[in-house]
């Protein structure tokens, strides 16, 4: 009996201290690091549209999108249906013809970051994003490659946000 009990307040003096909580705990995951370079916010995307196809890089699950880019701001149907992520500032550079863009979108109502970087030359699209999710306890990153092509601005019902 006297070894339970010595054991016991082994674990009540750890958890006291804080070291059980820091074993748990994983180590943060970085965001889809976009390479350095000369962005604008140049609205060079804006009145643009396009339908993307994507896969989750870990689980290979098949992801489809629209994308849209008006007056300087970029909005991700599918993550504005998920989580009101609303309309976010994007940036471009171009090089040898093509527009690179990036964007950071976040979820005003829980620790979801989404960070885009894709190329657009004439009709094509190709990303680059990575879902990352924060909570104390946990990080959890989905990342994702994507492709697709331009398609009506009008056509695509732009979301509120």
């Amino acid at each position: 009996m006297p070894q339970i009990l010595q054991v016991a307040a082994i674990v009540l003096a750890t958890a006291g201290t804080g070291a059980a909580t820091l074993t748990v705990m994983n180590k943060d995951i970085p965001d889809l690091a976009v390479p350095e370079g000369s962005w604008v916010a140049s609205g060079a995307l804006d009145g643009q549209a396009f339908t993307i196809r994507g896969t989750d890089l870990d689980s290979g699950a098949v992801l489809t999108d629209e994308l849209l880019f008006r007056d300087g701001a970029f909005q991700s149907v599918d993550c504005q249906n998920y989580c009101d992520f609303g309309w976010s500032d994007y940036q471009t550079k171009e090089i040898d013809g093509v527009t690179y863009f990036t964007a950071t979108t976040r979820c005003p109502d829980a620790p979801h970051t989404v960070v885009w970087y894709g190329a657009v030359e004439e009709e094509a699209i190709t990303l680059d994003v990575t879902w990352t999710t924060r909570r104390w306890y946990w990080t959890n990153q989905i990342a994702i490659e994507a492709s697709g092509e331009a398609t009506d601005f009008d056509a695509v019902l732009p979301v509120s946000g």
